[in-house]
């Protein structure tokens, strides 16, 4: 992998990371654009005990632009992009309208191909694997920000989800605080370490979950399930065996495996509603919207939790679709929103069996 940083015509970081390590990156960014201006602020809920970012700003960023201008293709003759050469295998760059910024945090976009029309299930072993090593280098980087006590890498899929740029992309946000869901994690790690005299809580999951009939597919290194108390009609978690707090504690072995074990979960999440679903699916039944989100240990103190370290937590992704059958979605609606009290349509069970069978099809 070859690295390359460079700046945007308004003073935003743009990286470079190819394949081939002969690689030249001198392209300039050619528009007029003024630097970024940004309104970004965390506002504390004293009654939940979360944040909440303000970003007014972001209600002009751009909204479902036609193919032919997309800001995130390469730039081509006089049609301009966020990315200034003319092709590229993985950009990372600051987002011009970011949820976070300064000392609030940061955010930036992560493009995995060139190749508007692809998406990530279409990327070869070795295009995926260097997305790994961006999101690892990334969240190197970024964890050394003083401003910077998470690290969440992730993908949204889909216009169902409420993606608005259709290029392969995905997103990494720079937390300047340990989040809700994460710190609940951390909370039941702490009590079962204390109830049962020290074991982990991450592994004593695993281990339940690897030995019952949600499992969905294993290799050496990584294994996929469906949780005993999923969320969402089809929710699958990917860890790697040997549990590490973050991307960076990942070993060689891990990082080789991962590719074709997760592309093929992603090529299985697009197969579970196409024709032969029951009977259900459709043949021009559009791809499966998704979310694909990376949980790594925070990298501020973790004091507040009662003798946990960053060890004791587990890096693992959570890969999910609002999709509950063909042609119709899973709403979060009074309990959900107004409770978080979740009510999951499809039996836990039933969602692995149905990714199973999807292996050949």
């Amino acid at each position: 992998m070859k690295k390359t940083s460079t700046r945007l015509a308004d003073g935003r970081e743009l990286i470079y990371y190819d394949l081939r390590d002969d690689t030249v990156r001198t392209a300039a960014d050619r528009r007029p654009l003024d630097r970024t201006v940004t309104t970004s602020e965390i506002r504390r809920d004293v009654l939940l005990g979360d944040s909440v970012a303000i970003a007014s700003h972001r209600q002009g960023r751009t909204y479902h632009p036609p193919a032919d201008e997309c800001p995130l293709c390469p730039t081509r003759g006089e049609r301009l992009s966020e990315i200034p050469d003319s092709s590229y295998d993985v950009v990372v760059f600051e987002n011009r309208f970011p949820s976070l910024a300064g000392d609030s945090g940061r955010c930036e976009v992560v493009c995995f191909t060139s190749d508007h029309d692809a998406s990530f299930a279409d990327l070869t072993g070795e295009q995926a694997r260097l997305v790994l090593d961006a999101w690892t280098d990334r969240t190197s980087e970024l964890s050394h920000l003083p401003s910077v006590e998470q690290v969440f890498c992730f993908e949204n899929r889909g216009e169902e989800i409420g993606v608005t740029l259709g290029h392969p992309h995905g997103q990494i946000y720079a937390y300047p605080f340990t989040t809700p869901r994460t710190a609940l994690m951390l909370r039941s790690i702490a009590a079962h370490k204390e109830a049962t005299g020290g074991e982990n809580l991450f592994d004593a999951v695993l281990r339940r979950e690897t030995a019952d009939r949600r499992v969905v597919l294993e290799g050496e290194h990584w294994v996929a399930f469906v949780p005993y108390a999923a969320h969402w009609p089809y929710e699958v978690h990917l860890y790697p065996r040997h549990r590490v707090p973050d991307l960076l504690a990942l070993d060689e072995a891990a990082r080789t495996e991962f590719p074709q074990v997760y592309l093929e979960l992603l090529r299985r999440f697009d197969r579970i509603f196409a024709a032969g679903d029951g009977g259900q699916g459709a043949a021009d039944e559009p791809r499966t919207p998704y979310i694909a989100a990376w949980h790594q240990a925070p990298f501020g103190a973790l004091e507040e939790f009662d003798g946990v370290t960053r060890d004791d937590f587990a890096l693992h992704l959570e890969l999910f679709t609002i999709r509950r059958t063909s042609g119709k979605l899973k709403f979060l609606a009074g309990s959900e929103s107004g409770m978080n009290v979740f009510i999951n349509d499809v039996p836990p069970e039933r969602a692995a069996e149905r990714l199973r069978e999807v292996a050949s099809s």
